[in-house]
């Protein structure tokens, strides 16, 4: 996970106010059911494809596209990110 996401300025404040409101029991659960319950290492990886995925809905003007969801999962991987670098 060394790539620079670049989202629009609005996407990603959204998303850094919500990582210091992230619990990974609620919110993780929310985003990706199957993933609650694994460690970081396991847990970005999915989160990222998930909000490429978003993104590219986005630049598509895709009608299935959820402003909700992009924000959840860039905030979840925000707050996943930050935890992973944090010394244990």
């Amino acid at each position: 996970m060394t790539r620079t996401l670049r989202r629009p300025r609005l996407l990603s404040r959204a998303a850094a106010a919500g990582a210091a409101l992230y619990r990974r029991e609620r919110d993780l659960a929310r985003m990706l059911p199957k993933m609650s319950g694994r460690d970081s290492a396991a847990v970005l990886p999915a989160l990222a494809a998930a909000e490429e995925a978003c993104e590219e809905q986005r630049k598509a003007g895709a009608a299935g596209y959820s402003i909700t969801r992009h924000v959840g999962l860039l905030t979840a991987l925000v707050a996943e990110l930050g935890a992973a670098r944090a010394p244990a």
